[in-house]
């Protein structure tokens, strides 16, 4: 077996699998109303097969860093591709709203395992000073793919069978499993004690019901007590988890980690930045359609323009940071950010489609620019033996922060139709979803303005 020594190419492997899981997320919502046609299911129902992954990726994410230190990071990850592999095939292979359901949370696990271990086997091969590039690579497909999911599931969907959809994911994911299998070397199993799981109960029901309740609430796909008792129950769990996991011993979700500062600054002030900005890819298409009147297939084509923004962005991570730091990137970056989400405000169908274009490149850069330095700084001042537990807790916040992305959006639709009493949004209801996103993407810049100027300097080389 050859070991790959360029944390690039480390990067490029592991950033495959974590592709294929963030395409398949965002690929399923343009799917729904054909897999609800050809499964005899009323589409709305059908939402459960969102639902369900999104539960599972919460419940199995905490246990990640744990079984990765016992069994081995390389082998967890092989393993899980092959799970998210197989569930893939046989999601396309459904019959029934049971066995999608079922497989969709197989896919979910599997994700939830590949998402933290792929991330935790790449941190435990690189150095300090390979963080930089090595996360700029490997944030790519966090990026792109809600912004390429649509479109690509729009096509396969219009041009073959829903289905196309998840088996897309088995070429991706046999050679994935080769590239890791090939490069990529085992680093040593550690000795991560007895499993606590009284904390992990604790957290993956706060997380599960919090979860049902957020994707239910407003969506009369249950009834009306459901969300409500979802959402009481996920604050109640969510108290005794906090509690149980500061007595411990050594508890399955590390809190003490938000006392590093870079680290606690990325989980708060970054997960406020990953809602906002996660609004957008849901608003975005819907305003393009509704207002403009423009088809699933170019309203995913113009979406495109912040995929291009993101590719823009890889040379200009490091030289930036090197440059002016941490802080002042991601200060300076957030209102350009902010910026670049509430600008969608002012979009009207006289705008020409270039501008709108060239805009949203413009505002990929910037969030991508931002996720990329966020990811680096999480990262910078975390011992080795704590490493499994902080990619075990990123990868939830980010997983939460992406779905209450969503959850903004539709809320602030609801709000300003609520406001301006509209019957349905249309341009002045999206218009204000948009400026209350970016105030989201804005509110994560007093966190961030608390950090020291020379943070993380190990890892960017920047010195005052």
């Amino acid at each position: 077996m050859a070991e790959a020594k360029d944390p690039r190419i480390i990067a490029a492997i592991v950033a495959s699998a974590l592709f294929m899981q963030n395409l398949d997320a965002s690929v399923v919502a343009t799917a729904l109303p054909a897999m609800a046609r050809d499964l005899a299911v009323d589409p709305v129902h059908l939402s459960v097969a969102i639902t369900s992954y999104l539960v599972a990726l919460c419940v199995f994410i905490p246990v990640s860093g744990w079984v990765a230190d016992r069994f081995g990071a390389r082998r967890v990850f092989m393993v899980a591709i092959v799970v998210f592999t197989l569930a893939s095939a046989l999601v396309g292979l459904a019959q029934g709203l049971g066995s999608l359901v079922a497989a969709r949370v197989l896919q979910g696990l599997g994700g939830a395992m590949m998402v933290p271990v792929g991330r935790l086997l790449l941190l435990r091969r690189i150095r300090k000073e390979e963080l930089v590039t090595a996360m700029t690579w490997l944030t790519m497909p966090g990026l792109l793919g809600p912004v390429l999911g649509p479109p690509i599931g729009g096509l396969l969907t219009d041009a073959i069978s829903w289905r196309a959809v998840f088996w897309l994911n088995i070429p991706v994911g046999v050679i994935g499993l080769l590239l890791v299998w090939r490069f990529i070397p085992d680093v040593e199993p550690q000795d991560p004690g007895p499993l606590d799981a009284l904390g992990l109960g604790l957290w993956g029901f706060a997380l599960a019901v919090l979860m049902a309740g957020l994707e239910t609430a407003g969506r009369d796909i249950a009834p009306a007590w459901f969300a409500p008792t979802m959402l009481t129950l996920a604050i109640l769990a969510g108290v005794l988890a906090v509690r149980h996991s500061r007595r411990a011993a050594r508890p399955a979700v590390d809190l003490s980690l938000l006392r590093l500062q870079s680290f606690g600054v990325s989980m708060g002030g970054g997960s406020l930045f990953r809602i906002g900005a996660s609004a957008l890819p849901f608003l975005l298409p819907l305003k393009l359609q509704i207002v403009f009147g423009l088809s699933a297939s170019a309203s995913g084509l113009i979406t495109f323009a912040t995929a291009l923004g993101a590719f823009t962005m890889k040379p200009l991570v490091r030289p930036l940071l090197m440059r002016y730091g941490f802080r002042t990137v991601l200060s300076v970056n957030a209102v350009l950010a902010a910026g670049g989400v509430a600008i969608c405000a002012a979009f009207t169908p006289a705008w020409p489609l270039a501008a709108i274009f060239v805009v949203l490149a413009l505002g990929g850069l910037t969030r991508a620019l931002q996720f990329t330095s966020l990811a680096t700084l999480s990262f910078a001042d975390v011992p080795q033996s704590k490493l499994a537990a902080a990619t075990a807790m990123s990868g939830t916040m980010q997983q939460l922060g992406q779905a209450l992305g969503v959850v903004l959006g539709s809320v602030g639709l609801a709000a300003a139709a609520s406001l301006t009493g509209a019957a349905a949004p249309g341009a002045r209801e999206f218009a204000i979803a948009f400026l209350i996103a970016g105030a989201v993407v804005l509110a994560s810049l007093p966190s961030v303005l608390r950090l020291p100027p020379d943070v993380g300097a190990s890892v960017s080389g920047h010195r005052r």
